[in-house]
């Protein structure tokens, strides 16, 4: 009888291994806010990427106004400020969204990704906290270039619910063009082909706009794609909450570019990390 113990097979097969349980939208929700708030500290706690957020929109207005501002105006530098601080606020926090992208190419050659996989969180949690911790990011640019531009003499003719509205769709805007570069950051082999590849992106939308001039003054064919630029129909967003320009136009456009960003870039820069990190 021992015999046949030893000898008799075990033909119960063996269990496979158990799926992890499926995470709903609202625990989901909780953690990518908590990662997000550990993003935001981890910002604020580093010098460098603050003096990098300041500095960047002081000295695109400066320079732009004071340098090139006389010559693109005809003189009249006071009317200037007026058009150029909107779309500057649009250009800044368009240019900080590259930053994501670089971060976090660069946290995935440090392990962080191998950590929050064997944690019992969202799996999409990473990336949705990394974009929600960039809310600060946007939030310290626009800060910095409103209270610059106050003290060059721009004046809003507003009300305060509507230059809240501005600045709320200022940062939406970077945030849905930000997962373009969270993307192209678990993509790219390092954090300088990131940099690279959303600057070859950004440079083209920033400066084929009506940024720094009227689009009444391109000529046709630049004026038809700034037309339909996503950063030309935010900046006219921005002017029309700001002053006493159209709305609902622009921001039909503007809103109309965000959920395509968000519905194109999402999904791809999801799959890229769930390659990337089994």
């Amino acid at each position: 009888m021992a015999t046949d113990i030893l000898t008799t097979p075990d033909t119960a097969a063996p269990s496979a291994p158990a799926k992890p349980a499926r995470i709903g939208l609202v625990p989901t929700l909780h953690h990518s806010l908590a990662l997000g708030g550990r993003g935001a500290t981890k910002f604020l706690r580093s010098p460098l990427q603050l003096v990098d957020v300041v500095l960047t929109p002081i000295i695109s207005l400066l320079m732009f106004v004071y340098l090139f501002g006389k010559a693109i105006s005809g003189g009249d530098q006071d009317a200037y400020v007026q058009l150029i601080v909107p779309g500057v606020m649009v250009m800044t926090v368009f240019q900080a969204s590259i930053g994501i992208g670089v971060s976090l190419n660069a946290d995935a050659s440090t392990g962080i990704f191998d950590r929050f996989r064997s944690m019992p969180i969202a799996r999409s949690a990473p990336l949705i906290g990394a974009v929600l911790a960039d809310f600060v990011r946007y939030a310290v640019c626009l800060g910095t270039l409103v209270v610059l531009a106050l003290i060059m003499g721009y004046r809003p003719d507003t009300t305060v619910p509507a230059a809240l509205a501005a600045l709320g769709l200022l940062i939406a805007f970077a945030m849905s063009f930000s997962w373009m570069s969270v993307w192209l950051g678990m993509v790219a082999k390092t954090p300088g082909s990131v940099q690279g590849l959303m600057t070859i992106l950004v440079l083209p939308l920033t400066f084929a706009s009506n940024v720094f001039v009227p689009a009444d003054d391109m000529s046709g064919w630049l004026r038809a794609w700034s037309d339909v630029n996503p950063v030309s129909l935010m900046a006219d967003t921005t002017r029309g909450l700001l002053g006493d320009g159209a709305v609902a136009a622009p921001l039909a456009g503007s809103l109309a570019w965000m959920a395509g960003m968000v519905v194109v870039f999402l999904p791809l820069a999801m799959r890229a990390y769930r390659k990337n990190n089994g």
